[in-house]
């Protein structure tokens, strides 16, 4: 094996016209705004990197999903640089290129002004309203009308019927029972790799019996990948993952 396959994965380089070096250096330099991102040709360096990580020794699938997150990034800073900038011009800009702007920002201004005074007016005529606190004098209550007057026993049992009603039940038919939770397995990936020390993920989920319990199952795998007790590898695009148990292995 040759010393450039020997390297780790964190030491991929590149060589461009611009830039030759560790391809990490070359992210920092292009955000740091030291190289032009217009001037790196990302469908070159994606090419090299496959061609690079094809060898199953040097794949890190940290390394990948850092390099497409970076690739993303580049994609998006070169489209924005390449995108024509709409120039934007203030207010003073405007004003001063249109007579007719201008004068209806006049008109606009003395309509605020009439509608702010109209305001102020009717605020202070309002101030002088005052709202009755005290019922009405003895000699004049007989004039007010019973409101109660015309409610029966019948009418009442009807709103409490209404208003004290048992709230209407949801039809939940229409959701998926939950038949496989995460919890459930997590317990079975570390059941198998507590085991056999060493797995494939087709194996792990032999016993699945429908695809959702193969989906869960594979979420729980990326859960115990975060926490560090398993270790994953993939030999090639689309090809067989391979799962190794990070803690101690049950007879």
């Amino acid at each position: 094996m040759s010393e450039d396959r020997a390297e780790p994965a964190g030491k991929f380089a590149v060589e461009l016209p611009v830039f030759a070096g560790p391809f990490r250096l070359l992210a920092d330099l292009i955000l740091d705004q030291k190289i032009d991102v217009c001037d790196v040709p990302v469908a070159r360096v994606t090419d090299l990197y496959l061609s690079y990580s094809k060898d199953a020794d040097r794949w890190s699938l940290e390394e990948a999903t850092w390099f497409l997150a970076v690739c993303a990034l580049l994609l998006e800073l070169k489209v924005g640089r390449l995108m024509p900038r709409q120039e934007v011009l203030d207010e003073e800009d405007l004003l001063g290129m249109s007579p007719d702007l201008a004068y209806a920002r006049s008109l606009e201004l003395a309509a605020i002004r009439q509608v702010a005074a109209d305001l102020a007016r009717r605020m202070e005529e309002e101030s002088l309203h005052h709202a009755r606190d005290a019922g009405p004098p003895p000699e004049f209550q007989h004039l007010y009308p019973d409101v109660m007057e015309r409610v029966s026993a019948g009418d009442l049992a009807g709103i409490a019927a209404v208003l004290l009603r048992p709230p209407p039940m949801i039809d939940l038919y229409h959701v998926t029972p939950i038949r496989y939770s995460m919890e459930e397995a997590v317990t079975a990936v570390t059941s198998a790799l507590g085991r056999v020390g060493r797995a494939r993920f087709r194996e792990l989920v032999a016993d699945c019996e429908e695809r959702i319990h193969v989906v869960v199952r594979f979420l729980a795998l990326l859960e115990l990948y975060r926490d560090g007790k398993v270790e994953l590898a993939q030999a090639e695009t689309f090809g067989e993952i391979d799962v190794e148990w990070r803690g101690e292995v049950t007879r």
